[in-house]
């Protein structure tokens, strides 16, 4: 009962300090900031410039992992450090974050001459006004086109050409980009996992030495992945095995 009372006679003055209080904050006056959208006509041409590069930059935005995908050096990366962790048998070390994260930094590196000639001699020039939008894109795509050339079979070109019943074209500005991006795509994937294999082949040959000694003293029970593990671990640090994958990812970008 002395319970209920307490609660009671809480809630009361509760009541009676909100009732005291909610006056004095009527009394004073709010001002809540407004917020108005207007659309009116631009008198000079510098105003519909600063409209179009803002949609151009919008829209570039929108693609942006698109293309960092497809048409950068981040898919062999992030598929070749992947390979790199399944090799060691190692689930989430190191984790997803680290490898996106790094995969990103080695693309920037590697994709610095490519973003350097589109920003030299596309963007600045037609921020400059000295190029329309249609020519500052076919600028912007060259470097992009030269790079993925160097680093596309032929016969993944071939394959998309053929589909598209289309001739050989007789030089790199000529092919459509709409075609080198998919060949280009489909031979980073090739090349990744022939790097995935060879890296494979050495962490290969230490399960099938593991498991051949379990079976051979009789310890079929225990996991040779258990093992395996530490050699495993030991053998890619004894080599400093991160530094070769890096290197040998770099040296295919700018062999």
């Amino acid at each position: 009962m002395r319970v209920r009372l307490k609660y009671v006679s809480l809630s009361l003055f509760i009541f009676l300090l909100c009732a005291h209080v909610s006056p004095a904050f009527a009394a004073t006056s709010l001002h809540v900031p407004g917020l108005s959208l207007s659309v009116s006509p631009s008198t000079s041409p510098a105003g519909v410039v600063n409209v179009v590069q803002i949609l151009v930059l919008l829209t570039i935005l929108s693609v942006a992992p698109a293309i960092l995908i497809m048409m950068t050096a981040f898919t062999r990366i992030v598929v070749v450090l992947s390979f790199v962790r399944s090799a060691l048998a190692l689930q989430t070390t190191p984790p997803n974050q680290v490898i996106i994260g790094l995969s990103l930094f080695l693309t920037l590196f590697v994709m610095t001459p490519t973003f350097s000639a589109v920003n030299k001699d596309a963007v600045q020039p037609y921020l400059a006004g000295h190029m329309n939008q249609s020519t500052a894109i076919a600028s912007a795509e060259y470097p992009f086109k030269v790079f993925m050339a160097k680093q596309t079979r032929i016969q993944d070109v071939d394959l998309f050409l053929q589909y598209q019943h289309m001739a050989p074209p007789k030089n790199l500005t000529s092919l459509p980009i709409t075609t080198l991006v998919p060949a280009f795509a489909v031979s980073e994937l090739e090349t990744a996992f022939q790097i995935g294999f060879m890296i494979y082949i050495p962490f290969l040959i230490i399960d099938l030495v593991v498991a051949t000694t379990l079976m051979s003293m009789g310890m079929m029970m225990l996991p040779p992945v258990l093992i395996s593990l530490p050699f495993k671990l030991l053998l890619f640090v004894m080599v400093d095995g991160w530094y070769l994958v890096v290197k040998s990812l770099l040296a295919g970008f700018h062999g």
